[in-house]
């Protein structure tokens, strides 16, 4: 009998021992499972990362792209617009050049014209007086027919219609010059 009991008693232990050999082998497949889970998780989020990092780089570039592409507009923009300044300015310059005595963009005929007038200084008072002498009686005449109707306005009213019928600097200038192109 004990021989019996001796052989129960090995025959439990060697199928204890085949259980948790089994039980071993079991959380060592899981862990392993497990462990090729967690690499396989890691690499799809390191890829995921690495897709979104190429994305962002591509918008960044995208819209450093579109700001370049921009600034350029403006600086042509803004090169157009100064281009048509100057433009007007030189167009303003060469006709008020053309109104002032100071100077005139003229050829070799012109300049010898011009020439011919600057010697002839006794004509251009002359001529001078006569302008003055005109514009004077014209804006007497003036002043004298709305005296009448200026009466009957307010201070205001009357300051801005006398401001306004007075001759300008320029009208002086373009009467006198037109003045002196006839007299030559």
């Amino acid at each position: 009998r004990t021989e019996e009991r001796q052989r129960l008693a090995r025959e439990r232990r060697e199928e204890r021992e085949k259980q948790h050999a089994a039980k071993e082998t079991q959380i060592l497949e899981k862990e392993r499972k497990a462990k090729l889970q967690y690499e396989k998780q890691l690499e799809e989020r390191q890829r995921k990362l690495k897709e979104q990092k190429q994305k962002e780089e591509q918008r960044r570039a995208a819209v450093e792209e579109k700001r370049k592409q921009k600034i350029e507009e403006e600086k042509e923009r803004y090169e157009a617009v100064m281009h048509r300044t100057l433009e007007r300015n030189q167009r303003l310059e060469t006709r008020q050049k053309r109104w002032s005595w100071g100077g005139s963009v003229t050829s070799d005929s012109e300049s010898k014209t011009a020439s011919k007038r600057s010697t002839s200084t006794a004509n251009l008072k002359q001529t001078e007086a006569v302008v003055n002498k005109r514009l004077s009686s014209s804006a007497a005449l003036l002043n004298a027919s709305d005296r009448t109707r200026r009466s009957q306005l307010s201070p205001l009213d009357s300051s801005v219609i006398s401001r306004l019928l007075a001759p300008t600097q320029a009208s002086l200038a373009r009467s006198k010059s037109a003045a002196t192109l006839s007299a030559d």
